[in-house]
């Protein structure tokens, strides 16, 4: 082996033979020191020793890094560990775990809710409706900012005082001080940011560079979390039988006509505000009177976020009365997208018709409720509603042509329009409608 004292010449002119895969040169002064390079390579520092009997070789750095004098002290200090009884190997590979350890731990003290936050949503985008994805950035709204709908600015979602600390440092009773602050003002909305921000806290769990900023597991489980808010009762609100002929006098008699077509259809067909309000004309098969809504892929009837029900003749009449603007059944006349949830007109008609508060879903879950008069069978209901299935025997024995589901829906549709006093022979072209004791 080629021995020399190390100089910055001598290391500056140190080059591999084209002809061999590596060279070496070794350091006089300091034993174990040397030089290794190979043709296509840069040099570098190594040191070589024995321990337990076997060679071994670790490498220093690149002479560019690190002095003559500083590399035969690293040398000195690699024999010692092994007159020691150390191995410099192990000693390194340790260092370098602790290194990791601590970037990671600077990174995750780094990582702010809103950024984990960000990417959880990306990250499960493909597997959410468009209506999940939606509560998460609403309940994260920034305040301040111009809504698409109303000249008001926004309001600070519930979650937006988490969007600029440290993850690490939202801890179960930081959370449970929120949950009491919410539930206060908001809460509904209260529980339903809690829901979604501990399935965010299990996701992050699962993820290998989040799970160390939440070394205590999931804050938003803790029971103090939970207690500070108000437990979460079952909506009640639906129209009962003898108030549907005020209901829909009241109803008819709102001046924009998709409005009130909108609301009536709500009610007579039973699907979620948001599946009519995305309705298109082309989903609406008027030779087979049927209806294609957007679904949830696991609800009962859905296919491929789908569903088919019945058109009956009375909510036929209504949809072939409207104008056509855009391809959206009930478009907004300014820019022919769907028309906002018109939560208003309808506060608006039930108080004139002495109803009490009723929202556009309470008009699904009257749908539900009214169709008990007439003893329809629950599974029927439910398809046509698209619920899951709850029983064995509808998930998997029960199989309802649109045909069959018609018997029945239109049998509801002619009852409540006989409580409603509305006259109606589906004969009849569209607007051809007498009503007795309402407004035509």
């Amino acid at each position: 082996m080629a021995k020399v004292t190390f100089t910055a010449p001598k290391v500056a002119a140190f080059k591999c033979p084209p002809d061999k895969a590596q060279t070496f040169l070794w350091d006089t002064a300091a034993p174990g020191l040397g030089m290794r390079t190979t043709p296509a390579g840069k040099p570098a520092y190594i040191f070589q020793g024995i321990y337990n009997g076997k060679s071994l070789r670790i490498t220093i750095g690149s002479p560019s890094a690190w002095s003559i004098p500083d590399a035969r002290e690293k040398a000195r200090e690699l024999q010692r560990l092994i007159d020691q009884g150390t191995d410099p190997r192990e000693q390194k590979r340790e260092a370098l775990a602790k290194a990791q350890t601590q970037a990671a731990a600077k990174a995750a003290a780094a990582t702010t809710f809103a950024d984990a936050y960000h990417r959880y949503i990306q990250a499960r985008t493909p597997h959410w409706s468009k209506h999940t994805i939606n509560d998460h950035w609403r309940k994260a709204t920034a305040p301040g900012l111009p809504r698409k709908r109303s000249k008001a600015l926004t309001v600070a979602g519930p979650l937006y005082s988490f969007m600029d600390k440290p993850l690490a440092t939202i801890t179960a009773a930081m959370l449970a001080k929120w949950a009491e602050q919410e539930a206060q003002q908001r809460p509904t909305s209260a529980n339903l940011s809690r829901r979604l921000v501990r399935a965010f806290f299990n996701w992050c769990l699962e993820q290998e560079d989040l799970a160390p900023c939440l070394p205590d597991g999931n804050p938003a489980t803790a029971r103090a979390v939970g207690n500070a808010l108000p437990s979460v009762k079952p909506k009640q609100s639906s129209l009962l039988r003898e108030q549907l002929a005020p209901w829909f006098s009241a109803v008819q008699a709102i001046p924009n006509l998709s409005v009130a077509v909108y609301l009536q259809t709500l009610l007579l067909l039973g699907p979620r505000p948001g599946e009519l309000l995305a309705l298109r004309w082309e989903d609406v098969d008027w030779h087979w009177h049927s209806v294609r809504l957007r679904d949830k892929d696991e609800s009962k009837g859905g296919i491929d976020g789908q569903r088919m029900i019945p058109l009956p003749p009375y909510v036929a009449s209504l949809l072939a009365s409207l104008p056509r603007r855009s391809e959206y059944v009930f478009a907004s006349a300014a820019t022919g997208r769907p028309m906002a949830n018109p939560a208003k007109p309808l506060a608006l008609a039930c108080a004139a018709a002495g109803v009490g508060h009723i929202t556009p879903h309470d008009l699904r879950r009257s749908f539900g409720s009214l169709a008990e008069w007439l003893e329809l069978p629950s599974g029927v209901v439910a398809q046509i509603q698209g619920h899951k299935p709850s029983a064995t025997a509808e998930r998997h024995y029960r199989v309802r042509p649109l045909d069959l589901l018609r018997l029945h829906h239109e049998k509801l549709e002619a009852w409540i329009l006989e409580q409603a006093g509305i006259v109606f022979e589906a004969q009849e072209q569209p607007q051809r409608l007498r009503v007795v004791g309402g407004t035509a």
